[in-house]
């Protein structure tokens, strides 16, 4: 990877970014390499059932489990609309997620803009399926899109959670249980790689357990047909569902579907939140498809917090 030189037009411009807007430009960065590695470790193979091969996906026979259920075992990749942005029409340009517009100057870089281009690239202003919020949550949620570079859960190191963590990359299946690995910087703002183990026993929700909130809350798993269906609640509020200032409560509910035929996986979720929503946010369907080689996942970079309390001007992004 190249570095800026000392001396130059560009390394100097990278100097003078300070304070707040260094902190927001250093994420950006990071995501850009996380993107850049994950797509290096590859659109992944699958393990059981093997690589993609040509043509039709779906066509492909779909390899099952002991006990006769689609194993979903693979790496997956692809996936089209997003609503954080990444992967969206008009979200890559440049062969980077961000532009330098006409409006700047010549030694403008895509490594370092921050400004121009953030709302053409940000699907989750611009499309219009998008969570519909209750009227006495619209000047809040206006607030927090004006203030992301102070309010944006990224901008303090913490989980994007789901569903803004988009599906897997790569998934371990047995009978019993599921393993769910996360790729970083599915998000032009930040993202790091995580993961999920949850079982698959078609047990309901322990009560005690759903108080104890995290970010991707408490899942439980279930077959419905050929259909696995992932019941998350017990959500941290501290996440948002895209960049945009799309909060959300505690009472967040998020059922996740996942349908294997042959070599394509498609995606389904849903979001209720009755405290702030005014209907359930039905998602667009991703359809992904099996890679034909194992992707490989870094461990979650290292993130930390600093100048945030000095942040006193606005920067949406």
């Amino acid at each position: 990877m190249s570095t800026l030189s000392a001396g130059t037009p560009e390394r100097r411009s990278f100097e003078r970014i300070t304070g707040p807007r260094r902190l927001a430009c250093t994420a950006a960065i990071l995501c850009v390499i996380g993107s850049a590695l994950a797509a290096q470790g590859g659109f992944g193979q699958g393990g059981r059932g093997g690589g993609a091969p040509q043509g039709d996906p779906a066509a492909a026979p779909t390899p099952r489990l002991p006990n006769g259920k689609p194993d979903l075992t693979g790496s997956w990749a692809g996936g089209g609309w997003s609503f954080t942005g990444s992967g969206a029409p008009g979200a890559t340009v440049g062969g980077m997620f961000r532009r330098c517009t006409p409006f700047q100057s010549k030694n403008c870089m895509e490594w370092t803009n921050q400004s121009e281009d953030w709302p053409f690239m940000s699907t989750a202003r611009l499309d219009m399926r998008v969570p519909i919020y209750k009227p006495k949550h619209w000047d809040k949620m206006i607030e927090m899109d004006q203030w992301t570079n102070r309010d944006d859960p990224v901008m303090t190191c913490l989980p994007l959670g789901i569903p803004r963590q988009g599906p897997p990359a790569r998934i371990f299946a047995t009978d019993t249980d599921i393993t769910m690995l996360y790729r970083a910087g599915v998000d032009g703002a930040g993202g790091y790689a995580e993961h999920r183990m949850i079982p698959i026993d078609g047990k309901p929700h322990d009560p005690r357990r759903a108080a104890q909130y995290t970010y991707f809350g408490y899942t439980v798993g279930k077959w419905e047909g050929d259909t696995l269906v992932l019941d998350s609640i017990g959500f941290s509020d501290e996440t948002w569902l895209g960049r945009g200032g799309y909060f959300h409560s505690d009472q967040m509910h998020v059922v996740e579907k996942f349908t294997r035929t042959g070599n394509q996986l498609v995606y389904d979720v849903t979001v209720e939140d009755p405290e702030v929503l005014v209907e359930p946010w039905v998602m667009p369907t991703r359809t992904l498809r099996l890679a034909p080689t194992n992707t490989i996942i870094a461990e979650r970079g290292s993130c930390t917090e600093s100048e945030h309390k000095e942040v006193s001007t606005q920067y949406r992004h």
